[in-house]
């Protein structure tokens, strides 16, 4: 195994285990009216994305199906252009994402970009962030969901960084 691929297995265990607490973060920020609209909604956007019924990586599938969820988290706050504490650290550490898709980076960002619009379970980014009701709704949906996540054994094979190029590949719009 090279010196990048242990660097981007244990970058994203690393990044499995702090999935609840990045939500539960991010899911502060969208109230957070320092921040701007455009911003919220985009994170917002990511967010919802933990619920959507088909997403890039089906959850189920081996230790691989949540790292999607903290990549497009990723994505996200960096097209946010979000650099505060403690948001900041995972703009920053998109880079490494983009690193390891290569090719591949581009379409993720327009992918994360078009889910903006997207509803789901009814509801949309923009009214999340704008709904005062709907916003405490979804944190509290937030907060479950971070509960009831349970880390999956992720195991540093490099075979595991094939088969998620694989994935994307597959499932990301060219």
């Amino acid at each position: 195994m090279d010196e990048n691929d242990a660097r981007y297995l244990a970058t994203f265990a690393t990044w499995l285990a702090r999935l609840p607490e990045d939500v539960l973060m991010l899911s502060q920020l969208l109230g957070d009216q320092s921040k701007s609209r455009e911003a919220r909604v985009r994170v917002a956007s990511a967010l919802n994305y933990l619920f959507k019924s088909l997403d890039l990586i089906d959850d189920g599938i081996e230790s691989l199906g949540f790292l999607d969820d903290a990549f497009v988290l990723r994505v996200a706050v960096a097209q946010a252009e979000l650099k505060g504490e403690p948001e900041g650290r995972l703009s920053e550490e998109a880079g490494i994402l983009l690193e390891f898709l290569g090719d591949l980076a581009p379409r993720l960002h327009r992918y994360v970009k078009s889910i903006e619009g997207q509803a789901v379970r009814g509801r949309t980014a923009a009214a999340i962030v704008d709904g005062e009701s709907l916003l405490a709704d979804f944190r509290g949906d937030l907060a479950a969901w971070a509960a009831r996540y349970e880390k999956p054994a992720f195991v540093q094979d490099e075979r595991n960084l094939v088969k998620l190029r694989s994935f994307l590949a597959s499932k990301l719009p060219a």
